[in-house]
């Protein structure tokens, strides 16, 4: 995937998500699912980022997105879970209330973070040292 351009910057940052169902609770059905991608994507795009891949079993999904550095990682991270918990539980009330009451979260607190992509931190510490530094 080609790096994309912004008014001052050219970047390509590849961060996956993962978000975990409050207590690991197997709540997410098929078609949950599939409303969390169309959620997922819409809230994606409108804080400029992508989605590149989406899927995720009963207690938890995974989420690659491409990612606009004008953003936080922890702002995306919330918007993505505040807006499908919201979803989740007013498109799918009577699945969602078999696991949780009106206070609890459909999200765990935490989420799993990573980068992804690009050369190998070997290599890329490799092509820094060997840069044609001023010698004076």
């Amino acid at each position: 995937m080609k790096p994309r351009k912004g008014s001052h910057s050219v970047f390509s940052v590849r961060l996956h998500f993962v978000f975990v169902t409050h207590y690991r609770r197997k709540v997410i059905t098929a078609l949950m699912l599939e409303r969390l991608r169309e959620m997922i994507w819409q809230v994606s795009r409108k804080m400029d980022c992508e989605l590149l891949e989406f899927s995720g079993e009963m207690d938890h999904v995974h989420i690659l997105l491409d990612f606009h550095p004008k953003n936080s990682i922890s702002t995306v991270a919330g918007c993505l879970k505040s807006s499908t918990a919201r979803v989740m539980k007013k498109d799918f009330p009577e699945q969602v209330t078999k696991f949780y009451k009106d206070k609890v979260s459909f999200w765990s607190k935490s989420y799993y973070v990573t980068s992804s992509g690009g050369a190998p931190i070997e290599k890329l510490k490799e092509y820094i040292k060997n840069q044609d530094a001023p010698k004076s």
